[in-house]
């Protein structure tokens, strides 16, 4: 039976896959432009606030990407003693500073006291960011990620180390080993292909 995915894991998991393998052999990056992070806010209007009606600046081009390097490095080092993904190896930042810039993202958006009262209870304080602040899409993606990394979800986290695969997943049976069938059956043809090599 597959275990559901939270909407927090699902959002960052899909930040950190606008890093993908192009199927050229190269690392294809989804964010290069504010036009690539326009659309890809645009994909997620059922969980990023006001998506629709996003359209990415530099600034926040600059923000989400030093973002996703922080998150792609606590995964690697979610993921240890198993390797990062390929596409990190250079990449990964030391863990205090994508801590540091994870929890500065997610600080961004200032909130507000909201008051709840139900009827026959007591009175909750709750808070609520402040619509529309001008980092609210970074500071989401960041709470995203530290809801995800601090959650139980985190302990199903892996690398798929199919060939020109880069991707993160959640492993949803025990003996999953990639993020989808066409990287097992990439990972199959590849290890027979190396026996046959060396028998050959």
């Amino acid at each position: 039976m597959r275990d559901p995915i939270s909407r927090d894991a699902q959002l960052v998991l899909d930040l950190a896959s606008t890093l993908r393998h192009d199927g050229a052999g190269q690392v294809a990056d989804d964010l290069t432009d504010p036009a690539g992070l326009t659309a890809w806010v645009h994909a997620h209007p059922h969980t990023l606030p006001g998506a629709g009606r996003h359209t990415a600046d530099p600034h926040a081009l600059t923000a989400v990407r030093d973002l996703r390097g922080a998150v792609r490095t606590l995964f690697a080092h979610a993921v240890r003693p198993a390797r990062p993904s390929p596409a990190d190896g250079a990449r990964l930042l030391p863990v205090p500073e994508a801590l540091r810039r994870l929890n500065e993202a997610a600080a961004r958006t200032p909130t507000v006291p909201v008051l709840a009262w139900d009827e026959g209870g007591e009175p909750v304080v709750g808070r609520r960011p402040v619509p529309d602040g001008e980092d609210q899409l970074t500071a989401v993606l960041a709470r995203a990620a530290i809801a995800f990394l601090a959650g139980p979800e985190r302990e199903r986290l892996r690398a798929c180390h199919a060939p020109r695969c880069v991707r993160y997943f959640l492993k949803e049976h025990p003996r999953q080993e990639w993020c989808k069938p066409s990287c097992g059956n990439r990972a199959r043809v590849a290890r027979h292909h190396e026996r046959h090599r060396r028998t050959g």
